[in-house]
């Protein structure tokens, strides 16, 4: 509530970390996506890299938390990404497409254009590495392609795709760019 009423006037909006997959039970410490919503979010981040090697997210799972968050009202910032192994073994493309179709076939084509992606390379979290900006750039423009081949290029190109790995004082100007 406090980030909420620090957001109300500006052109921030604030959001959640995560969410529980169940609209509604008893899921003991989890957060519902009613309950973000309540307290004022706009967004909420599913898929993070943390969530998915350090809780073991599968793409199922993240897909589950993208229809939930979609339904209660929130955009969800769907977070997609590879291991430096799947970087380096060329498997980037296929690694993001399939994350991105699991969101797509569980909840549904119309969770875009009002969800972001984030792409998240997962060997720049944590690690001191940093994608390029033209790392960043195609991996981006091959979200925009898959999304195009399913929206049309004229929706995908409305669709917010961003980069979401280890951004830092000393990059931020570059990447931005």
């Amino acid at each position: 509530p406090q980030v909420v009423k620090q957001c109300e006037g500006t052109e921030f909006a604030a959001g959640g970390q995560n969410l529980e997959a169940h609209a509604e039970g008893a899921y003991t410490g989890e957060i519902s996506g009613s309950m973000l919503v309540d307290h004022g979010c706009s967004f909420v981040i599913v898929g993070h890299s943390e969530r998915r090697n350090l809780y073991g997210e599968s793409d199922a799972l993240v897909a589950e938390k993208t229809a939930t968050a979609h339904a209660c009202g929130l955009r969800p910032i769907v977070c997609v990404g590879e291991t430096l192994e799947e970087r380096e073994n060329g498997r980037t493309a296929s690694v993001v497409e399939r994350q991105v179709r699991a969101v797509i076939e569980r909840a549904g084509i119309g969770v875009f254009p009002a969800g972001i992606v984030a792409y998240e390379p997962v060997w720049a979290i944590g690690t001191g590495l940093t994608a390029t900006p033209g790392q960043a750039q195609k991996v981006h423009e091959l979200i925009r392609d898959f999304l195009g081949d399913l929206l049309g290029p004229a929706k995908a190109a409305d669709i917010r795709i961003q980069y979401g790995g280890s951004v830092k004082p000393g990059n931020a100007a570059e990447l931005l760019a």
